[in-house]
């Protein structure tokens, strides 16, 4: 490929400026790649593949306000360019991708893997097989919409959290519960709290619904984590977790969350009115 417009147009998409920077790196010093424009944020993302219609796409799962594969669907340009997703999730959670023979990188990227899967993915543009790999990936796309995919793969039993310039590797299990705080959220893990830049409701779509529960707006609680439901006498309730933390819980999400507790554990919880 010695001519400019012969070149592999490529699109960087990560919300972080080390993660782009890296692949930049990366990619930099090769003869057939043409970097064509690097986007931060879900929105820019989908102008800029809309407009620059790249041949090749570097593109961050876990992305606040709009994920990847939300910037796919908005995008929604024919044919799609070969993607390279690039994920922080546990292995556990991208089994979907493998499912779909869909090519990913798990950060931290190593320099070998990330050759791997540029060399497959050139291979890809220049025998004209891009469309094998879309053809798979709106099948993806399909069963994640349909929720197919969550119930075909084991949900993780540990997330991957970045935040305040650290890479977290989280037990399901250790979070007592999760706060929202605008497009944030607080993870609450023993004793500890975790800012992470990701919306209560994004966040929620990674949880197990049969151990987490939405007990208002603004709390998700882990299941195990409750030791009881203390009634007020006024018709409200309050969650009551094992380390004494309250936690009010609103009337409509009362049923739904009794139900939980008592297909999770009948024998670990009660209720408890404040006459008792």
């Amino acid at each position: 490929m010695s001519s400019k417009q012969e070149k592999i147009k490529t699109l960087i998409i990560d919300d972080e400026p080390l993660a782009r920077e890296g692949i930049r790196l990366l990619v930099g010093g090769d003869s057939e790649i043409r970097i064509v424009g690097e986007c931060a944020n879900g929105k820019d993302a989908v102008a800029a593949i809309r407009k620059d219609r790249p041949d090749l796409l570097f593109l961050d799962v876990q992305m606040p306000e709009m994920n990847g594969f939300e910037v796919l669907k908005q995008a929604s340009i024919t044919p799609l360019p070969v993607i390279i997703f690039v994920t922080a999730y546990d292995r556990y959670a991208i089994q979907a991708f493998e499912a779909q023979a869909l090519d990913y990188l798990l950060k931290p990227i190593s320099d070998e893997r990330f050759f791997q899967s540029l060399t497959r993915a050139k291979a890809q543009i220049a025998q004209g097989r891009a469309q094998e790999q879309n053809q798979r990936l709106r099948a993806m796309l399909e069963n994640l919409q349909q929720g197919q995919t969550k119930a075909a793969a084991p949900r993780p039993e540990r997330m991957v959290v970045k935040s305040g310039g650290q890479v977290f590797f989280i037990s399901l299990s250790d979070i007592d519960w999760v706060e929202a705080a605008d497009y944030y959220v607080i993870l609450h893990v023993n004793g500890k709290s975790i800012l992470l830049r990701e919306t209560m409701a994004e966040l929620e779509n990674r949880l197990d619904p049969q151990r987490f529960a939405r007990i208002h707006r603004s709390a998700v609680v882990n299941i195990a984590r409750i030791k009881e439901l203390r009634a007020s006498g006024r018709g409200d309730y309050t969650v009551i977790l094992h380390n004494d933390t309250q936690l009010k819980l609103s009337r409509r999400r009362r049923k739904n969350l009794q139900e939980l507790i008592t297909g999770a554990a009948p024998n670990h919880h009660r209720e408890r009115s404040s006459s008792d």
